[in-house]
């Protein structure tokens, strides 16, 4: 089975909810979403060749000065989840460090998600810092 990476086309919202609810993760409103896809510094979607399908996604913001952020970093679960994982954080930190050297970089992603981002030298709270969110209904 193979796998593409790449950072366009950038996925429709419907084909970005569709793996985020295969992933258990929230959908999101499509417009809200194709306006966020569109703010974002850049994406990177893993397409299954054969079908054509989505199974990996992640994006990047950035004030291109300190901060860059990754959000939505989801794969689609089963065998090569851990695989996909790695490809996108991997590839997501060579492009910040092209894009944004020396930024600090945090990441919104899932449990499944720490055994890839550890392995790439993320930690959970340095320092003790703790994230908080909140959601506006």
């Amino acid at each position: 089975m193979g796998y593409a990476i790449n950072s366009q086309p950038t996925p429709t919202p419907q084909a970005l909810n569709k793996l985020l609810a295969s992933c258990n993760e929230n959908t999101h409103d499509p417009e809200q979403l194709n306006l966020a896809l569109a703010r974002s510094l850049w994406n990177l979607s893993i397409i299954e060749e054969a079908s054509g399908n989505l199974v990996g996604f992640v994006r990047a913001t950035s004030d291109l000065g300190l901060n860059a952020n990754l959000w939505n970093l989801v794969a689609q679960p089963g065998e090569w989840q851990d695989q996909l994982f790695a490809v996108l954080v991997h590839r997501a930190l060579i492009m910040l460090r092209r894009d944004v050297p020396g930024c600090s970089i945090s990441v919104s992603a899932p449990a499944v998600a720490l055994k890839a981002l550890k392995e790439h030298g993320f930690c959970i709270d340095p320092g003790g810092i703790k994230a908080m969110d909140f959601r506006l209904r």
